[in-house]
């Protein structure tokens, strides 16, 4: 069978011993793009972005070339990054259609029992920030419980947003509920035609019933339309540490701002231990970009967006430099899923990015939605210029951030992240990843197969997206591509790939190209079995009831008579720690 005889043995890797190991503890900055393609970078292959300081982060560190985010879509895909866990875990993968959250009083979140790199670096005398976005809940039982919040999650400071950024928080952007198959318009017209079939006939409803029935339907459109004309005031919501600072927050000059609180952050702790988690804005619509990046790219508002979160990059490093810190702080850029291609703007602007070689886009688990940028860098630790093709997962940043601070791993819950230092450093040669597993929400998508001893990558679809139109490599229809029947194409047997040959996912094997074919699916039928044994079931937290808006639960800096708006975001306090926020209150 051709993946035995593809057994080879393992090549003689270059070890790289590093030199600060013994001293003080590291310091990490960890920072997430969201939406970024692995296309729209310079060092992955493009020609037409600058990202110098990205590039050069790559050319002083290593570089992963078969980095997989844990889920196509934002909520899940941070939950498995934060806890080095698959998100079925956490109950953040449902069978739901919807994956993410769309509203800040949504009920769901990150529970509070999940152990993060964040609380475990905490406890090991790290001080620790999250700048930037969150998407794993706010609130529980009131306005003001913050019982998803990050500081439950072990980061000190935070300023950012709770949710995301929708097209919504932007003027002018367009929204995100419009409607791409009519679905709703189908709806509407069928509830009309058979209100006037009613009045004209007495079989179902007396007529007396019928203006009764279009006056609800009226106050319902109103107050529906009335819901979303004020989304931005709900949802798009500025925060430093427990306080609201900005709503609805104002995206100009926002990723400077984030930039200025992050180099804050780092000059005050230069003595570390510390962790910063920057979790980029950018380039999620709704895009924008500051005055002096606009105009920048021949790639319109998107590639201004992209030179400006390289500029913020470009702005940590000089700062680690500046304060002597560089040769004791590894630095992680990534981004939590691959570009959304379905993201054109309401005047048909192109706002998504590129995913190069790779099939498809977000939402979905060909590879052009999970293939993301992994890029480190911790000079004396890791040699320059190093590029290593083995599956590695965005989960393994758990697991390697934990054991560098001296700290075991839990050993009370799976973890699925493996340590990355052995084959960053190059004393090894392959990925402790055998299997990768790939939902699609709550669902098994696909699996990943990289055998012992074996060169080979192969990947096998249980089902597929339904792209429309036809021709495109996307869900237009829909703006992003769901899980649910009706949305999807299910295979058995399953679709298989070769990913070394066929790294674009252009030729499903069939037994007649493939002779190992059936065995190679059984062996990974097999291990998904094993993987499903070891699941414990979770509360869902993507559940309609944990999704749905509750007032109760709305957020506010002002009153609801003012539609929630303040504007306060001085960085007066951009220093203040959450603990020293709560004595001050």
């Amino acid at each position: 069978m051709r993946f035995e005889r593809e057994f080879r043995v393992k090549p003689k890797t270059k070890i790289f011993k590093g030199a600060n190991s013994l001293k003080r503890k590291p310091n990490f900055v960890l920072m997430m793009v969201d939406d970024l393609g692995i296309g729209d970078l310079g060092c992955y292959g493009n020609t037409t972005l600058r990202t110098p300081n990205i590039d050069r982060l790559a050319q002083d560190g290593v570089k992963l070339t078969h980095h997989i985010a844990a889920a196509p879509l934002c909520t899940p895909s941070r939950a498995a990054f934060l806890t080095g866990r698959y998100p079925i875990r956490s109950g953040l993968a449902g069978p739901g259609q919807l994956g993410v959250y769309i509203f800040s009083a949504s009920s769901g979140g990150l529970p509070r029992h999940e152990v993060t790199f964040a609380k475990i670096t905490k406890k090991q005398g790290y001080a620790t920030a999250l700048i930037g976005k969150w998407h794993l809940g706010l609130n529980c039982e009131s306005s003001e419980d913050h019982c998803h919040h990050p500081s439950v999650h072990g980061f000190d400071h935070f300023y950012g947003i709770s949710m995301t950024n929708m097209r919504d928080c932007q003027p002018g952007a367009g929204t995100v509920w419009q409607v791409y198959d009519d679905n709703l318009y189908r709806t509407l017209g069928m509830v009309l035609v058979t209100v006037a079939v009613l009045c004209y006939s007495s079989v179902a409803v007396r007529k007396c019933l019928i203006p009764t029935l279009v006056a609800v339907a009226a106050v319902a459109v109103v107050l529906g339309a009335a819901f979303f004309a004020t989304y931005a005031n709900f949802n798009c919501v500025l925060m430093r540490n427990h306080r609201i600072v900005e709503q609805p927050f104002v995206s100009e000059n926002l990723t400077q701002r984030m930039t200025r609180e992050a180099v804050d952050f780092l000059e005050r702790n230069s003595a570390g231990p510390f962790l910063l988690f920057f979790s980029f804005i950018q380039v999620h619509t709704a895009m924008f970009a500051s005055a002096p990046f606009r105009g920048t790219s021949r790639h319109g508002i998107y590639g201004d967006a992209v030179h400006e979160v390289d500029w913020s990059v470009g702005q940590i490093i000089q700062t680690l430099d500046r304060l002597k810190l560089r040769e004791n702080t590894l630095v992680y850029l990534t981004s939590d899923q691959g570009a959304h291609l379905e993201e054109i703007s309401a005047r048909g602007e192109v706002h998504r990015g590129w995913n190069g070689i790779y099939k498809a886009g977000k939402s979905t688990n060909w590879e052009g939605g999970i293939r993301v940028p992994g890029i480190l860098s911790w000079p004396g630790e890791f040699p320059g210029g190093r590029e290593v093709d083995q599956p590695t997962s965005n989960m393994d940043l758990f697991p390697t951030v934990v054991q560098l601070t001296g700290a075991k791993l839990p050993e009370d819950r799976e973890i699925d992240g493996r340590d990355l230092m052995a084959l960053l450093q190059g004393r090894v040669a392959r990925s402790s990843h055998e299997f990768l597993f790939h939902y699609c929400n709550g669902y098994m998508n696909a699996v990943r197969w990289h055998p012992e001893n074996s060169n080979t990558v192969w990947k096998a679809f249980y089902f597929t997206p339904n792209f429309y139109p036809e021709n495109e490599t996307a869900c237009f229809h829909t703006h992003i591509c769901f899980c649910t029947a009706g949305y999807v194409t299910y295979h058995d047997p399953p679709l298989l790939y070769d990913l070394t040959r066929d790294p674009s996912e252009s030729t499903p094997l069939t037994p007649a190209t493939e002779p190992a074919f059936h065995a190679i699916l059984e062996v990974m039928h097999q291990a998904v079995e094993r993987h499903r044994r070891s699941v414990t079931p979770a509360e869902d937290q993507t559940s309609l009831g944990k999704l749905v808006w509750k007032p109760w639960l709305q957020p506010c800096c002002s009153s609801l008579g003012e539609l929630c708006r303040c504007q306060r975001d001085d960085q007066g306090n951009a220093g203040t720690t959450i603990e020293e926020e709560e004595l001050r209150g």
